[in-house]
């Protein structure tokens, strides 16, 4: 072989090596920036790209639906390079066009959280299963009630949002709705839901929404919540018209704040999800895509634990000990 050849096979051994080496770049675009849940979801992504060896790219939508925003956070990141993309959709239908076009350039997308519309428009959703987190504190909420007669009011997030069907229908169906599965699209409606309202997730909106149920029906003995901030409106509610000792208030998430609810009665229970994990593992699965082209396909869950204080029989439980050495936020 000739000092040429030489020289030719040095050169390619090299950029083969400089592009082996080259750390794999990950996006990672949350619907906003200060919400505790997508917080600790950026911690997890963090730690796992530095122990991957992977950069890591963040951005985020200015508010909840700012679709435009994650729309260019998507372009930039590919133009950045990034070989995997990890979003929480602000709009599922509306992100749909950015993330073929990243797809199409050979970009794995991750959905985290909350599916994209249709959820195979991702290669992948890292999610809780919301169905499943609902069903839970519906089967709680069944057992604490005794066989005591149940007047049901529900407060849902927004119209036409899978997490908050999912959520809603678990419920009813882990209370014992017939006819109620994972595979159903809408909001269900049960004989003991008296009141059904939108709480946008929000402690402010989600005390009005429960102002509004008592006064169509002030024997409400269940409450529902899509979440912690709007399970904590509904006690607020509840405690102005002094009726916070007779309801019993079931919800999801698992914050800190939630959990220390839970501990403090004003949350019957609530199901833990796992923002940190969900990063994590999707992370772990960017990287194995960049390094060696095999993609995650469909979906994986993230796990979900029913926290608790006061144990159902046969509805398995933590308690808020095993709750806040897993919590997230303040």
């Amino acid at each position: 072989m000739n000092a040429k050849h030489c020289l030719v096979l040095a050169l390619i051994a090299s950029a083969t090596g400089t592009a082996l080496a080259a750390e794999p770049i990950v996006g990672l675009i949350t619907k906003t920036e200060t919400n505790p849940f997508f917080v600790k979801m950026k911690e997890g992504a963090q730690r796992a790209s530095k122990l991957q060896g992977a950069k890591l790219l963040t951005a985020a939508g200015k508010a909840d639906g700012d679709n435009a925003g994650q729309v260019t956070a998507i372009e930039n990141m590919i133009s950045a390079g990034a070989k995997a993309i990890l979003i929480t959709p602000n709009d599922s239908k509306a992100i749909v066009p950015a993330i073929k076009k990243a797809r199409d350039q050979g970009v794995m997308v991750i959905a985290l959280d909350s599916p994209a519309d249709p959820q195979d428009a991702t290669d992948a959703l890292f999610a809780t299963d919301n169905f499943r987190a609902g069903q839970l504190i519906g089967q709680y909420a069944k057992a604490a009630m005794g066989g005591k007669p149940a007047k049901i009011a529900t407060l849902d997030l927004f119209p036409g949002h899978p997490v908050g069907i999912a959520r809603h229908n678990g419920f009813l169906a882990g209370f014992g709705a017939a006819g109620i599965t994972a595979k159903t699209m809408e909001l269900s409606k049960a004989a003991d839901v008296v009141c059904m309202a939108d709480s946008f997730g929000d402690q402010g909106k989600g005390q009005t929404a429960m102002e509004n149920c008592l006064q169509k029906n002030p024997d409400i003995n269940v409450v529902y919540t899509i979440n912690e901030p709007a399970a904590a409106g509904a006690y607020k509610a509840l405690k102005a018209a002094g009726k916070e000792k007779n309801v019993l208030i079931v919800s999801v998430d698992g914050g800190c704040e939630g959990v220390r609810n839970v501990k403090a009665g004003i949350i019957a229970a609530t199901s833990q999800q796992y923002p940190l994990k969900m990063a994590g593992l999707a992370v772990d699965a960017s990287v194995t895509y960049a390094k060696t082209g095999k993609k995650t396909a469909g979906y994986v869950d993230t796990g979900v634990t029913l926290i608790t204080d006061k144990k159902q029989a046969g509805v398995e439980s933590q308690d808020t000990t095993f709750g806040l050495g897993a919590c997230w936020g303040k």
